[in-house]
């Protein structure tokens, strides 16, 4: 289906559940992984790599994003995607983030992170190395690897098991210290889920059609 900022996504029907806002793709994805997460993180620690965990690697929305963020910057990009169950290629092949985004690398970049074989390390691009893992989210159990996380999981309304102390204490060890966790949800039982575990949170501007969203930071 084509959202309110003319790009694609995936519905499905069984759920009622799109993988992104049915306001805009795109520009939630900037919004909320981009602008409220990669960016602040770049202006306050000013690395020469970040290495990103996406929780929901799904259509790749927010890899090219990212991609495209850092494409003219002195920053390298480690980005881990998780994905339980991979988006079909006749799908991805559908979708039109490339031709809205309209950067003439951008299809080249979005067939390689497609095409690049799962559980290995893929050097996309000079500055961009992708490793996607066929595994459910429970099944992580990273320590102090990652600056970022995407958390970019299907919504607690169809899949409240994603957003539990569980999950977010697995997001906790899988964080470096002053490592940061961005998402589009702003429940409150998310927030004191992830309270609980002792993150820092804040409640921040949603990207359009959301009025909130969260950023936790790892407080050590």
């Amino acid at each position: 289906m084509i959202t309110g900022d003319g790009s694609s996504t995936i519905h499905i029907p069984e759920w009622n559940e799109q993988y992104h806002s049915k306001h805009g793709a795109l520009q939630e994805a900037k919004h909320v992984f981009i602008h409220t997460g990669l960016i602040p993180y770049l202006t306050n620690f000013k690395k020469n790599e970040i290495c990103i965990l996406e929780i929901g690697f799904g259509t790749g929305l927010n890899a090219l994003v990212t991609w495209e963020e850092v494409l003219f910057k002195n920053t390298s990009i480690n980005y881990t995607g998780i994905e339980a169950y991979p988006v079909e290629q006749a799908e991805v092949e559908k979708l039109n983030f490339v031709e809205v985004i309209k950067d003439p690398e951008a299809e080249s970049f979005f067939k390689d992170i497609h095409a690049s074989i799962w559980e290995k390390e893929v050097k996309i691009t000079p500055n961009f190395r992708l490793t996607k893992q066929k595994k459910f989210f429970q099944d992580i159990e990273d320590e102090e690897l990652y600056d970022l996380i995407y958390f970019d999981a299907f919504g607690a309304r169809v899949q409240p098991e994603l957003w539990t102390v569980e999950i977010f204490k697995k997001m906790f060890n899988a964080l470096k210290p002053n490592g940061v966790l961005v998402t589009y949800a702003a429940k409150g039982s998310v927030r004191r889920a992830m309270l609980e575990v002792g993150f820092g949170v804040e409640r921040l501007p949603g990207p359009p059609g959301k009025r909130e969203m969260l950023r936790a930071t790892k407080i050590i």
